[in-house]
């Protein structure tokens, strides 16, 4: 948007009412790693399509527990290889469901 660095902090401080040092740490944050944001936006993204697409296939087996730890006990992953994790995931959770 073209503003200075004073402005950007002056505006997280009025839009979010957290104190200036926050407001510093966050526009700082942005301007020397931009594509930290784009990447963690990204990866919500990717997660939330991994979620919706488990959800739709264990329908009332779908557990939000067992699929956070599917996401997350591995730490960060690139997302084509957490993608291929969730889906063998939900592989194995309709096995245990067909085996019932």
């Amino acid at each position: 948007m073209g503003w200075s660095r004073e402005q950007a902090i002056e505006y997280f401080e009025e839009k979010t009412g957290q104190p200036e040092q926050n407001g510093v740490v966050e526009v700082d944050r942005y301007v020397v790693w931009p594509g930290q944001a784009l990447g963690y936006k990204i990866g919500q993204l990717k997660i939330q399509e991994l979620r919706h697409a488990a959800e739709q296939e264990l329908g009332d087996q779908f557990a939000i527990r067992a699929f956070h730890d599917a996401v997350l006990d591995q730490g960060a992953l690139p997302l084509d290889i957490l993608d291929a994790r969730v889906t063998k995931w939900v592989a194995a959770q309709k096995a245990k469901q067909s085996a019932r």
